[in-house]
């Protein structure tokens, strides 16, 4: 049998920083697997989540939807089983695609009995794929994993603790587990032990959804000491937490509602954390990222060593981003770019030399981009559009000169000043525009924001300030035509009867 469609590998890393990579240009961070995975291929230096947090995020993602038209707006909220998805695309191109993770995919409940267990989780499965190996948030697979590594069973519920270091409230020693058992190592294992079973002629798909770096935030031997905490001491935005609160009110509303999830078995506030604790907690942040690098390269050694790195197509990228400390905050979600800017490789089938692309692209076009390159329709019109052009070192006739995304935040622990308890939630959205200089957004009940990212007065609100009227106009406007290209077209774009045209 000839090989006539290449292997798919889709990586996704949760919550990894677009600017944490050695291949971005970040002064510490050590990524050298992914370095030379973008040796390879083609690295996008402004890709951008379109939502968060992480159900909304991926159903972007796998089904090339802004969150305006797929309408998940939070963990738990359901997909609409009406929409196309990577997984079913990739079977009418005649793959099997196999899942090693999670896809965080609640089902829509009309097509499942009220009493599915899958309704009582927003960690359902996206529709399409077989699970070769699941990895829910409990961790279930893996701590029975090591159990089976002789690990006490009882102290699996405080596994990822660590001991505290003397006067520190970020203890930066090593986890129990080591580097060979982490959760990423064990998805690693899983999909090798898996690619050994391939038919050599037979093309595969394989979707590697890795937990880390999403918290909590702790590493193993070598890689919690891998960065000093000094090195890497700046954070965007201001030094003070209650300056940064009185920038707009649903930044007050994202420190009242941030709990100390980031650090195992802490209670508080991220607010309540000091500079020095901020950045020993990124510290740990990097080696986490350096630990799933690591991993992810034990994974290009086997592609490379059995031969099939040439016959496959690459793509590394993340659900969302992660604060880490910069304004003060962590997690993701709310307006600010640190919580979209994410990583994003495409390595082809074919060998290249390295490409650099400096053009604003999104998550929601990664569904586009793999069903031209399987030469397939989709089953409802995407938002996005392909990036297989870009991988060819051409540019696209028109392409978007801004990034977009969006976040509903009616689920929110703490409502922003200035909404009511008593609304629907439906006024409790953002969109924002980045256009590499300004950053507007544009709320219905709240006060509008203007903002320059890239400037040590980012946390400045120039809406405000009359000079930048025109500024904020142009963004409203473009803002709205941009909501207005993407109604919904799957059945727009063609007339009943040239469906089935009529023979003769």
């Amino acid at each position: 049998m000839t090989r006539t469609r290449p292997n798919i590998l889709l990586i996704t890393a949760d919550q990894w920083r677009g600017d944490c990579l050695g291949a971005a240009g970040h002064p510490s961070v050590k990524t050298p697997a992914l370095d030379e995975l973008a040796a390879d291929g083609t690295f996008f230096e402004n890709h951008y989540a379109a939502t968060a947090p992480c159900s909304p995020a991926r159903a972007s993602l796998y089904t090339g939807l802004y969150q305006m038209n797929h309408r998940v707006i939070w963990n738990g909220a359901p997909l609409d089983d009406r929409f196309d998805n990577i997984a079913r695309a990739a079977r009418r191109a005649g793959y099997l695609p196999s899942l090693f993770g999670y896809t965080d995919t609640s089902p829509d409940p009309r097509t499942l009995a009220p009493a599915d267990p899958n309704l009582q989780s927003y960690e359902g499965t996206l529709p399409g794929f077989e699970v070769r190996q699941s990895l829910p948030e409990d961790d279930k697979p893996w701590l029975s994993w090591l159990a089976s590594r002789d690990y006490d069973r009882r102290s699996l519920d405080t596994i990822h603790h660590v001991e505290p270091e003397a006067g520190e409230r970020i203890s930066l020693a090593p986890t129990r587990y080591g580097a060979n058992e982490t959760q990423t190592a064990f998805l690693t294992d899983a999909f090798l032990n898996w690619h050994d079973e391939q038919e050599p002629q037979e093309p595969w798909f394989a979707h590697v959804s890795f937990l880390r770096p999403h918290p909590p935030i702790c590493v193993p031997e070598p890689y919690n000491t891998m960065y000093d905490p000094e090195d890497d001491a700046s954070f965007a935005g201001s030094a003070s937490i209650d300056l940064e609160a009185a920038v707009h009110p649903l930044a007050a509303a994202l420190q009242a509602s941030q709990k100390l999830s980031h650090i195992p078995g802490a209670k508080g506030l991220a607010r309540d954390l000091s500079q020095r604790d901020l950045r020993r907690l990124r510290a740990l942040y990097f080696g986490m990222i350096s630990e799933v690098d690591a991993q992810i390269g034990r994974i290009l050694e086997r592609l490379k060593t059995s031969g099939d790195f040439k016959n496959t197509l690459i793509i590394f990228t993340s659900d969302h981003a992660e604060m880490m400390g910069d304004h003060g905050m962590l997690g993701k979600g709310g307006f600010y770019r640190e919580s979209y800017h994410i990583p994003l490789i495409i390595k082809p089938p074919a060998a290249q030399e390295a490409v650099r692309v400096p053009s604003f692209t999104s998550a929601v076009d990664i569904f586009p981009t793999l069903l031209d390159l399987l030469n397939i329709e989709p089953n409802h019109a995407p938002d996005g559009g392909s990036l297989v052009p870009f991988v060819e070192g051409k540019a696209p006739d028109r392409w978007r000169s801004t990034a977009i995304w969006e976040y509903d935040y009616r689920w929110l622990a703490t409502v922003p000043e200035g909404l009511s308890l008593s609304t629907d939630g439906r006024d409790r959205s953002l969109i924002s525009r980045y256009d590499g200089t300004w950053q507007y957004v544009h709320f219905e009940k709240l006060p509008a924001l203007l903002l320059k990212p890239n400037e040590t007065q980012s946390t400045t609100n120039f809406a405000v300030q009359a000079e930048t009227y025109s500024v904020q106009m142009e963004a409203m406007s473009d803002l709205l035509s941009l909501r207005m290209r993407h109604n919904e077209e799957t059945l727009a774009r063609r007339l009943v009867w040239d469906f089935y045209p009529a023979e003769g």
